[in-house]
């Protein structure tokens, strides 16, 4: 009998057999929509894209403002949260931070390696955050703009509305259906990376530095950077929360083109990792292709 791993695969072929063609979306008449509708269902669970076009503001969302867990996708906001607090002064990336034993948490692969040394700079907390997802230095950097509570406010002051962070790694994993705790929407979330990379939420050099992190990740090969054309420059953050429960937001640069953001999120479907990396992949690859999308 197969899979839903299986059935997931077989639609996805089919999908992007019929997309393969220049801005073709889906098989016969079937609409965009009705492409990840198939994809979604054959996954399982919920499926929440968001895509803007910084260039003309076009959007394409399914499922856009519903609420999805984060999983370590915040740790794109921390990073740049940090780097508002350098643009004003109250932080310095070549700041010491203090770390003994008790720091660590489940995967800390930076961190770890400093304990011994007592401390890390807060430019390298960062980028172990953004580019290895280390949880360890992502709690560390927290006291730094005032906890979760102070990285929501700021992202409120910023005008996101909706995102929230309540807990620290590794608890905010949790997701379980119907917590609003250390949630976003797919909208919410590439409009707080807009402004942070495209706005005026960081100054410039701040704002090159968190665009570096990003493209330097190392997590997110299987994902949304396998669906897009090799000439792409991508930069992302990933999440994983387990049991079906995985994200990918990205800022995509197509060559002689406005940058695009991505954000793809997946709650509750019925696949183990390759097959959500699979799907995240499917779901750019779709979009790419698809006419006046991306």
């Amino acid at each position: 009998m197969p899979t839903r791993r299986d059935l997931l695969l077989g639609t996805g072929s089919l999908l992007l057999a019929a997309a393969a063609s220049p801005l073709r979306a889906a098989t016969g008449d079937a609409s965009l929509d009705d492409a990840l509708a198939a994809l979604e269902h054959a996954a399982g669970g919920r499926l929440g894209i968001a895509l803007l076009d910084t260039g003309t503001g076009r959007r394409f969302g399914r499922r856009d403002d519903a609420r999805f867990p984060m999983c370590s996708t915040f740790k794109a906001l921390l990073a740049g949260a940090v780097l508002h607090a350098v643009d004003r002064g109250r932080v310095r990336l070549d700041q010491r931070v203090d770390i003994g034993a008790g720091d660590l948490v489940t995967y800390s692969p930076y961190v770890e390696t400093r304990v011994a040394d007592g401390h890390a700079r807060v430019d390298d907390l960062c980028r172990a955050t953004v580019t290895l997802s280390d949880n360890a230095a992502a709690n560390l950097l927290l006291p730094l703009v005032g906890g979760p509570p102070g990285l929501t406010a700021l992202l409120r002051e910023l005008g996101d509305p909706v995102t929230r962070l309540d807990r620290r790694e590794p608890e905010l994993n949790e997701a379980a259906a119907g917590d609003p705790r250390d949630t976003t929407s797919p909208r919410a979330m590439i409009d707080s990376l807009q402004r942070l990379l495209f706005g005026d939420a960081l100054r410039p050099p701040s704002q090159a530095v968190l665009a570096a992190w990003l493209i330097e990740n190392r997590t997110g090969d299987a994902r949304i950077r396998a669906g897009v054309p090799g000439d792409w420059r991508v930069g992302d953050k990933t999440g994983t929360c387990g049991a079906g429960t995985a994200a990918d937001v990205a800022v995509l640069y197509p060559p002689g083109r406005a940058p695009l953001l991505l954000a793809i999120y997946v709650h509750g479907a019925q696949l183990d990792g390759p097959a959500i990396n699979a799907l995240h992949a499917d779901v750019t690859r779709l979009l790419v292709a698809a006419p006046g999308q991306a």
